[in-house]
């Protein structure tokens, strides 16, 4: 909210002016400005069917792109059948083609499963192969292995975070808004939720560099669209990620 004085004769009037309520545009962020090198390298609104050529799955049997009260979006509609070499989601859908390495994401989120503890929601990223990733585990509920961020580098996933919350509520049916910060210089990772002023979790770790970014569960369900990544630069990844 921004404010601006007037006057009238000897009278000041405090006059407060709503922020306006154009949505970003491609290169214009949600939430704080990005570094002047940073340009927008991948968007995704899932208004066709088509957006599912734009993405692996470790089980394309259980993604579709849907519309919900008029919003498009990539649902996870399923359990994917598909087991991980060692522990860690099962419900993976990352971006092809496309390696990121200092990035900053941003996405809306809705989940659509049942409440509990574990209730998730995640964001994968340096994503090597089927074993050797980072993914942001957005639960109900904070424990061990729920909501946190994880490293997963060939062995079962192992929380990272040095800051976090005690949990988010999804509710029922309510999108959500999420940021997603790396860079590989310092290994800094932070990651929003609604509000994209004050992170809800921070952690530092460099073990992974370029990598596939993309959006799942551990295993529950949920949804996500409008769908933005900056980036200094990009590198080709291979195809074939989860044979």
């Amino acid at each position: 909210m921004r404010c601006a004085y007037l006057t009238c004769g000897a009278a000041v009037v405090l006059c407060y002016l709503l922020a306006s309520a154009r949505p970003a545009t491609a290169a214009e962020p949600l939430g704080s400005p990005l570094p002047a090198n940073y340009r927008l390298l991948y968007e995704q609104n899932f208004t066709d069917a088509s957006a599912l050529n734009d993405f692996i799955f470790s089980d394309p049997a259980a993604w579709r792109v849907t519309q919900t009260e008029g919003r498009p979006g990539l649902e996870l509609v399923q359990q994917s059948q598909y087991t991980p070499r060692v522990r860690s989601p099962f419900n993976i859908a990352l971006i092809a083609g496309k390696r990121f390495g200092d990035f900053v994401l941003e996405a809306e989120l809705v989940q659509t499963g049942r409440e509990y503890g574990h209730r998730d929601m995640c964001l994968f990223f340096g994503a090597k192969d089927p074993a050797n990733f980072y993914y942001v585990h957005l639960a109900t509920a904070a424990d061990e292995h729920a909501h946190n961020v994880f490293i997963v580098n060939d062995e079962p996933r192992i929380k990272i975070a040095k800051e976090t919350t005690a949990g988010v509520n999804w509710g029922l049916g309510v999108w959500h808004k999420v940021r997603l910060e790396r860079t590989l210089a310092d290994g800094a990772i932070r990651v929003f939720f609604d509000d994209l002023a004050k992170p809800i979790m921070v952690a530092t770790d460099t073990h992974f560099d370029y990598g596939l970014i993309g959006f799942g569960s551990f295993d529950d369900t949920g949804k996500v669209t409008h769908v933005r990544i900056w980036e200094p630069g990009l590198a080709a990844e291979r195809t074939g990620f989860f044979k």
